[in-house]
């Protein structure tokens, strides 16, 4: 069965840096399963997995603009320390969880200082080339609960 929309994929991944450095795998630990089709991964990784089977190792390099976009400095703001209510030791590299315009958003300490904290809005992989290595482990269609939710239900799985 080959990889397209509505298919649940397992694969096994490695993602490296243009300078080779590993920035997140799957090695030792469960595929990682999504859904095709439903923007569960980023444009490029799924445009090149699409007609790809089971077997199949992907080699592909995915640019920015396919991947968390180019870093938007515009994403980079300075906020009162007292937004921080209950934290009282802020350090550069903090990640924190916010509500942004589009829902959740991840923000990171980039300096901290006695009155104002800059944090950084950017995808942490925003304007890196990002290369995948991928072993594509299994492939089924997807039943008509996850087709509707947008993603793959794993064991027991609920939505309220």
């Amino acid at each position: 069965m080959q990889v397209a929309a509505n298919k649940v994929v397992a694969i096994n991944y490695t993602l490296t840096n243009n300078d080779g450095q590993v920035l997140d795998s799957s090695q030792g630990r469960e595929p990682l399963l999504y859904l095709h089709g439903h923007s569960n991964i980023i444009p490029g990784l799924e445009k090149a997995l699409e007609e790809r089977a089971v077997g199949d190792q992907v080699e592909v390099t995915v640019q920015p603009e396919e991947a968390y976009g180019e870093r938007d400095d515009a994403m980079i703001q300075q906020v009162s320390r007292e937004a921080f209510q209950g934290v009282d030791d802020i350090q550069p590299g903090m990640q924190f969880q916010t509500q942004g315009p589009g829902g959740a958003l991840l923000v990171t300490v980039i300096e901290a200082g006695d009155e104002e904290v800059t944090i950084d809005a950017n995808h942490p992989l925003a304007g890196q080339t990002l290369n995948f290595s991928v072993t594509i482990e299994s492939v089924r269609e997807a039943s008509e609960d996850e087709v509707q939710h947008g993603h793959p239900h794993e064991g027991e799985h609920a939505h309220d």
